[in-house]
């Protein structure tokens, strides 16, 4: 089974065009964690005990919230995920995190920050597998 955890540089090309210009970006995260965060290439940040997938993915948002914040963004829902109601069952997600952006440029902004870069490990220790949609209001008829 193919996981996915960061971006390609395609995808994030593709993205920061057709969102350019458009307002406001909400990322919607699906968010699979391991059963023990694996730290193995991010000693630098590896908690002093070993922790579950989930707690590195918390400690990541404690640490991201002041971050995301400075760029102008905020966190909308972090919340526990069921099975589909409309969907394939063999397919699950622990929790979902929808995330307000002003703007491309301010998602870039927050994913470009030094301060943001140091946590990243956090995350990808915690993380099994994750998608990320972003997703703009629709003004048509």
């Amino acid at each position: 089974m193919e996981t996915y955890i960061h971006t390609s540089s395609d995808a994030a090309i593709k993205f920061y065009k057709a969102f350019q210009g458009k307002g406001p970006v909400v990322m919607l995260n699906l968010l699979k964690f391991k059963e023990v965060a694996d730290y193995s290439d991010f000693p630098e940040i590896k908690p002093a005990v070993e922790v579950s997938g989930e707690k590195a993915y918390r400690i990541y948002m404690k640490e991201a919230s002041p971050l995301i914040e400075k760029a102008g963004s905020k966190v909308l829902f972090y919340g526990k995920c069921q099975d589909y109601l409309i969907g394939p069952t063999d397919e699950k997600w622990d929790k979902v995190l929808l995330v307000h952006h002003e703007s491309v440029d301010s998602f870039v902004k927050f994913a470009k920050d030094e301060e943001y870069v140091e946590i990243l490990g956090h995350r990808t220790a915690g993380l099994m597998d994750c998608r990320l949609l972003p997703i703009t209001e629709f003004k048509g008829k």
